[in-house]
């Protein structure tokens, strides 16, 4: 049965490896190791899995998830490269934003990887995870996408798009967790109590989205539905426009996309 490791324990790292580990992966086929060893330590009791170092895992693991910082990332690679090179039976699986497969590959050699962008909701089983891949098999995709099953949604994209994908579906959770937060400022500011306007604007987002994933309808056809004339909708519509909503939100997505770039 394949062994599953983890090098770099921290939010993301942590989500993707509680995924794995609610599939019932655990003990000496979840291995874990992080430059913080308490942080490794907290991860393994919650999911039972087994603390080591960068080389153990690299040497036993199948499907070895590099979870560290795209600044970090090279030092990583040149400590494992000499491991990795020397086996046939590991996927090189890389979170780390801006790093194209060609950078891994040019340290790590012709071996199969996967390079994925998840997004912090995978944590409550709700995330998105985005893929790409080289040289992996079918076989190989099949039980990382088994594996990573009760992370959310697990979309396949040419690696060219992964940047863009990274700046709507990685950086996007930040700026939607803003607007929750300025749509219940607003409700109390007319009134309503703090933790009444954060649960109303986080199930309205949610109910939202829903709409737009369930009816396939676009999002402006949904948005005119909710406008009657002379209305309530339509003068806080308009406020957005006068504010420039539209454009924010591209702009910080640009932005996004532009920083990504530049940690490649």
């Amino acid at each position: 049965m394949s062994i599953f490791g983890f090098i770099g324990c921290g939010n993301m790292g942590g989500a993707l490896c509680r995924a794995v580990g609610s599939t019932g992966i655990k003990g000496d086929r979840l291995l874990l190791s992080d430059h913080s060893r308490n942080k490794a330590e907290e991860l393994a009791a919650a999911t039972d899995g087994r603390v080591s170092d960068n080389l153990t895992v690299a040497s036993r693991s199948n499907y070895l998830f590099l979870g560290v910082k795209p600044q970090v990332l090279p030092k990583v690679l040149e400590e494992i490269a000499p491991t990795i090179k020397a086996r046939t039976d590991v996927t090189v699986v890389s979170m780390a934003a801006g790093v194209s497969i060609e950078t891994i590959a040019s340290f790590l050699g012709e071996v199969p990887i996967i390079r994925i962008m998840p997004n912090t909701p995978v944590s409550v089983g709700k995330g998105t995870v985005l893929y790409a891949t080289k040289n992996a098999s079918e076989a190989q995709v099949s039980d990382f996408l088994t594996a990573l099953q009760n992370a959310g949604s697990l979309l396949p994209l040419e690696e060219r798009l992964i940047d863009a994908g990274c700046a709507l579906s990685g950086c996007g959770p930040a700026f939607v967790y803003m607007f929750i937060e300025a749509l219940s400022d607003g409700a109390v500011n007319c009134g309503l109590s703090r933790s009444d306007a954060l649960k109303m604007a986080a199930e309205t987002v949610r109910g939202a989205a829903e709409m737009v994933l369930k009816t396939s309808e676009h999002p402006g056809v949904l948005k005119d539905r909710v406008c009657s004339p002379a209305g309530s909708t339509i003068a806080g519509v308009e406020a957005l426009e006068k504010d420039n909503f539209r454009y924010a939100a591209m702009h910080a997505v640009g932005e996004a996309f532009r920083r990504t770039k530049e940690l490649g």
